[in-house]
């Protein structure tokens, strides 16, 4: 019997109606200012979606050129709620949204199972929402995929990228990084402390703390598998919860990027 995890922050982060999620997505993607980037991984936003789905938005809006072509989507996120060691699997067959059921790439699953810094956690994925709420918009954007999701807990930049390198694939296969910036600043010092942030990403250093952004250590495996496979970063929007539906007195930073494999 499919064991599936259930959606555990529908009608709280994103609305638990399959036809206004629909909708609220299709809406955010047709918003989306146009790109002829053809991405290779992205790195996106994760809170609600009145904060921060436009700007996870324009970074999805790059597939629709090469929505035929992916087939497996690697997902990483941060932990919030357990603490692991290492890149936790789920130990289900499928993931549930209220738009449908996406399974979980079981040959890709076996490529990494047996990684020392690999581990299964269901309990790590139960209520993690820097998955889930990317799901909508994969099911949105792609026609037919598998997913490979990783919560990512205590690890190096270096563990994340050795799986990240095993499961590179070919133009089927999308990497996606789930990561929010800075956390309840300031108005004006967030978009500092953002802005520094994103030059980093750009630059493809390093990031050096948990303050830049809550999935440093999957962007940084991510940075660290860009630069050996010769990838290009683009910023495609930069934003905050003030700018978006929020107060400015305590803000929470987003940015979307995509990498693009050298011309």
């Amino acid at each position: 019997m499919q064991t599936v995890r259930p959606p555990s922050v529908s009608g709280m982060f994103y609305p638990g109606d399959k036809a206004i999620l629909s909708h609220d997505v299709r809406v955010f993607i047709a918003s989306a200012c146009s790109s002829n980037l053809i991405p290779k991984a992205l790195i996106v936003p994760h809170a609600g979606y009145m904060y921060s789905g436009a700007i996870a938005a324009s970074a999805y809006a790059t597939l629709t050129a090469i929505t035929s072509n992916i087939r497996r989507v690697v997902l990483l996120g941060p932990t919030h709620r357990v603490s692991i060691r290492g890149l936790a699997l789920p130990g289900v067959d499928a993931f549930d949204t209220p738009l449908g059921t996406v399974q979980i790439d079981s040959e890709a699953v076996k490529i990494i199972e047996n990684l020392p810094q690999v581990v299964v956690s269901s309990h790590a994925h139960a209520q993690e929402h820097s998955l889930e709420v990317q799901l909508p918009f994969l099911q949105t954007v792609l026609s037919d995929f598998k997913l490979l999701p990783l919560a990512v807990g205590m690890a190096t930049a270096e563990e994340v990228a050795g799986v990240l390198e095993l499961l590179w694939g070919g133009e089927e296969t999308l990497i996606v990084i789930s990561s929010d910036l800075s956390h309840y600043l300031p108005y004006e010092i967030a978009r500092q402390r953002d802005a520094s942030t994103v030059q980093c990403v750009l630059n493809q250093s390093l990031l050096t703390s948990h303050d830049q952004a809550c999935g440093a250590t999957p962007i940084n495996g991510m940075i660290l598998a860009a630069r050996n496979h010769h990838l290009a970063v683009h910023l495609l929007d930069l934003r905050n919860s003030g700018d978006t539906a929020g107060s400015k007195d305590g803000v929470v930073g987003y940015a979307s990027f995509v990498f693009t494999s050298p011309v």
